[in-house]
């Protein structure tokens, strides 16, 4: 553990690994910390798992609530299999004397009484369980009774000077049912995270979270994509690829199929990504594929992210290709991930393909495909950024990284939703063309920033496995669709060189 001074106090876990992670080590001990968000975002969730962390390490804790009774605290606790015995609950709720009408009739304010009391019986339970963790739920009800700006400032002051001192970590949480954004709270706390809960159009809702402060010290700036499950809150801290950085690894990554392997110069090079690109059924998860099996027949890990078909539909097919899919997958060489847009957020994948790369030693990580992947996260511009960071960490570790994309249209010219061509270093691109009344599939590449590459069109076949033909050097326009025959008559020997 750090040496603790005044200034830099050491780290309580919250824990949460990742709000820890965005923290860098967790909150800094015996400061008072604001906890805001809407109503519903998670704060209780995220006070409660901070607690009971306090309870694990021996740390007694204290949980004052204004606005849930002790009963529905428990409830929640028992919605996540944890249990409060450790956790000292103190619940503020008006007495059936207070609540009478007819001491709503009295010549002093409701601030002058209410207010007072609440803020004594808070400070009693504090000195008689003498607790290092508190959560104080939540700052509304004391907004509702000082009514005044003045009153209530001098009242979190108060909660502030009264902590100082008795080493005590403090979680303010706030509902912010303010009319307008409270900066006093703000400029009062240590550090302030707020939580936001997002409705998409469609699918599940996503929630995320951001230290908009922490006094002094750096912490992972940002959103970073969080979810309450069974069990608790799970947040995906934002990726920044440059924390990685790791001598860079030599070597290329072969298919197993020669003339593929030819047309990119040798193959893959460790630690760059590959653009897989043409329309719907012309190949790409099957090359994709093929990559896979070629890599577990060398011993090493691979993970496929499905988001177009389920993971039976790529086993079937690999089946009936005859590639070893199925037996490298229980064998553990392959792990297929079936996605679901609708409910996964973009910093929950990047999270698990982190984890599968240092965890598994995953060595090839393919993502089929980034229309399914530009679903669950529409903003184009975050898409290129998140991809730029995550395809920047890939190449940091030396994992060969393959990403198909479906363009819109079958022959002649199509579009891409997006452009991430410039973000790959090397793009493969699928054509269908038509010769004599039979539609056939074409494989080139047209980008390699890591050495040479063939400026060849080479026919692909499928079954058994993956082949791939000679180049069509007999014909002309097969990019478009509709070729037609070649005059090679006055063809230069460099022409020839060239292809």
């Amino acid at each position: 553990m750090p040496n603790e001074s005044p200034s830099h106090p050491s780290p309580v876990s919250t824990g949460i690994e990742g709000l820890d992670d965005v923290l860098r080590g967790g909150f800094p001990a015996n400061r008072l910390y604001l906890i805001e968000g809407d109503p519903g975002t998670g704060k209780t969730t995220l006070a409660l798992q901070f607690l009971l962390e306090g309870a694990r390490l021996g740390e007694p804790g204290l949980y004052v609530t204004l606005s849930e009774s002790s009963d529905e605290l428990r409830a929640v606790a028992r919605s996540h299999g944890w249990s409060l015995d450790q956790v000292q609950l103190h619940e503020l709720a008006p007495t059936t004397e207070s609540a009478r009408p007819d001491d709503d009739y009295t010549i002093l304010h409701p601030s002058e009484v209410e207010l007072g009391e609440t803020t004594g019986a808070v400070f009693r339970q504090v000195e008689r369980t003498n607790p290092a963790r508190v959560v104080f739920d939540s700052l509304s009800e004391i907004r509702l009774l000082a009514r005044e700006p003045l009153r209530y400032r001098r009242q979190i002051l108060a909660l502030k000077q009264f902590f100082a001192g008795r080493r005590c970590t403090v979680l303010l949480l706030d509902d912010r049912t303010a009319e307008q954004n409270d900066l006093q709270l703000h400029s009062i706390s240590h550090g302030v995270v707020r939580l936001e809960h997002l409705a998409t159009e469609f699918g599940a809702e996503r929630r995320r979270l951001r230290v908009i402060k922490l006094r002094g010290l750096d912490f992972r700036g940002g959103y970073h994509d969080f979810r309450i499950v069974t069990g608790g809150m799970r947040v995906f801290p934002r990726m920044v690829a440059m924390e990685h950085q790791q001598p860079r690894q030599d070597g290329t990554v072969e298919s197993g199929v020669p003339e593929l392997d030819a047309l990119l110069g040798g193959g893959l090079h460790r630690g760059t990504s590959a653009l897989l690109m043409g329309p719907a059924g012309a190949g790409k998860s099957i090359v994709a594929s093929q990559y896979a099996t070629s890599a577990a027949a060398r011993g090493q890990r691979s993970m496929v992210y499905l988001f177009d078909e389920q993971d039976g539909t790529s086993l079937v097919r690999s089946d009936a290709l005859g590639l070893p899919l199925r037996s490298h997958v229980e064998a553990g060489r392959i792990r297929l991930q079936q996605v679901d847009p609708a409910q996964l957020s973009p910093g929950e994948l990047i999270q698990g393909i982190r984890r599968g790369v240092e965890r598994d030693d995953v060595r090839l990580v393919i993502i089929d495909s980034l229309n399914g992947l530009l679903a669950s996260m529409p903003e184009e511009r975050s898409l290129i950024v998140q991809l730029h960071e995550l395809l920047t960490y890939l190449n940091h570790r030396g994992v060969v990284t393959l990403m198909l994309m479906a363009q819109h249209g079958l022959i002649g010219n199509m579009s891409t939703p997006i452009d991430v061509t410039y973000l790959s270093d090397a793009v493969i691109l699928f054509r269908y063309f038509e010769v004599t009344g039979e539609v056939r599939r074409a494989i080139s590449v047209v980008k390699n920033r890591t050495g040479r590459h063939e400026n060849t069109i080479r026919e692909l076949h499928f079954g058994p496995g993956v082949r791939v033909g000679p180049p069509l050097r007999q014909f002309q326009g097969v990019l478009m669709g509709t070729p037609t025959i070649a005059d090679t008559r006055n063809r230069s020997p460099q022409d020839e060189q060239r292809q």
